[in-house]
């Protein structure tokens, strides 16, 4: 699997747009009966996602015991430090320097969904919020008309290892919500529906419902500007763990409505009569149900789904606008305002290692983790 960095995908996209462009004067194709897989593709670090989604990547370390600084109590020597992304002894330091992650960048015109498996992820913003969580818990961020974040990964325990777990998804912001006030949404891990299924032989499904509504669940709202808080959109976004052997059929959605599955762990699953192996995703029609089907070891899988915006992306690095134009003026705006600056002492912030999961908002509201 390749490993290439947030940065060198950024790169690749350079200027990339996305988007369908309607051709006049053509005869209306016949409509064809939908087939339950439209495409099956080996996943690498960044995988490929369909619209309303823009990236989803998956983060897996396994980080050593923590130092004073909460650092990795172990050589640095021999990597790349400020952007490490070759896996060493298990693990990556990214962009960070003493403590791994993602110090202090820009965004502008989307959304990030951060769901956190294991370990602790350390917030902060050029708003001055700021956030500690992780073990289940999700931060959803509107980055809006701009804010600066930083995503650190502190090694809190000093006396046993660190794994971390996580997916970071983008989720666009149609046009009319690309400049809404930034701000970012905590789910707590305990308030996300668990839906727990059996199949007839006894094994055990469970679906974490992360966004939306499946099997007569709601998840937590979404911010209100987002493209989630639409019903009509269908926005849904699952983690399903199955037994081994385990069955399980996801519910049809609407029609037009993309859906794509992620196989992440596991040995194979069964899609309808389609074998698929490990770490590969599959393009579904939503409107047919899902029949799943685990292999001979637990099976995780993520899925995102959502009606898609159909329009014209134009995506530079950290900024996703809709035209060149709108992102001239974002670089513009940027380089004159740093988006608020950063009311923190480094950019690589991360809270003291003593304090729980825990969000402060812009508006001095705290929360406790739940």
């Amino acid at each position: 699997m390749s490993h290439t960095s947030r940065r060198d995908f950024f790169k690749k996209l350079s200027l990339s747009v996305v988007g369908a462009t309607n051709i006049s004067g053509t005869s209306p194709k016949k409509e064809e009966k939908p087939v339950l897989i439209k495409s099956i593709k080996q996943m690498g670090f960044n995988w490929d996602t369909l619209d309303p989604f823009l990236f989803c990547v998956h983060h897996e370390d396994f980080f050593p015991k923590g130092n004073a600084e909460m650092g990795p109590d172990a050589s640095l020597k021999g990597r790349s430090l400020g952007d490490d992304f070759i896996i060493k002894d298990g693990w990556r330091m990214y962009h960070g320097k003493k403590v791994p992650g993602f110090p202090g960048h820009p965004h502008r015109g989307f959304e990030t969904i951060t769901i956190v498996r294991k370990g602790i992820v350390d917030h902060a913003d050029s708003l001055g919020a700021a956030g500690r969580y992780g073990e289940g818990d999700v931060q959803w961020m509107t980055a809006g008309k701009g804010v600066q974040h930083s995503e650190m990964f502190p090694l809190i325990k000093s006396d046993e290892d660190n794994p971390l777990e996580l997916f970071q998804v983008w989720l666009n912001l149609p046009a009319k919500n690309k400049m809404t006030d930034p701000h970012f949404k905590m789910l707590w891990g305990k308030t996300i529906p668990k839906i727990t299924q059996k199949d007839a032989q006894g094994n055990t499904s469970m679906i974490e419902l992360i966004a939306g509504r499946m099997f007569d669940q709601i998840a937590p709202a979404p911010p209100p500007g987002s493209w989630a808080a639409d019903p009509e959109n269908e926005v849904c976004i699952l983690n399903i763990h199955m037994d081994a052997h385990a069955t399980l059929t996801i519910p049809a959605a609407g029609k037009g409505i993309n859906r794509v599955i992620y196989f992440y762990e596991g040995d194979t699953i069964t899609l309808g009569d389609r074998n698929v192996p490990k770490y590969h995703s599959v393009e579904l029609s939503a409107e047919l149900e899902v029949p799943v089907k685990a292999g001979n070891t637990k099976t995780k899988v993520l899925m995102l789904q959502g009606r898609p915006i159909n329009e014209t992306v134009i995506q530079y690095g950290p900024f996703v606008m809709n035209s060149k134009e709108e992102i001239h003026q974002a670089f513009n705006d940027f380089h004159a305002t740093k988006f608020g600056g950063w009311p923190w002492p480094k950019y690589d912030q991360v809270h003291d290692r003593s304090l729980p999961r825990f969000a402060r908002h812009a508006d001095g509201r705290y929360e406790e983790g739940v």
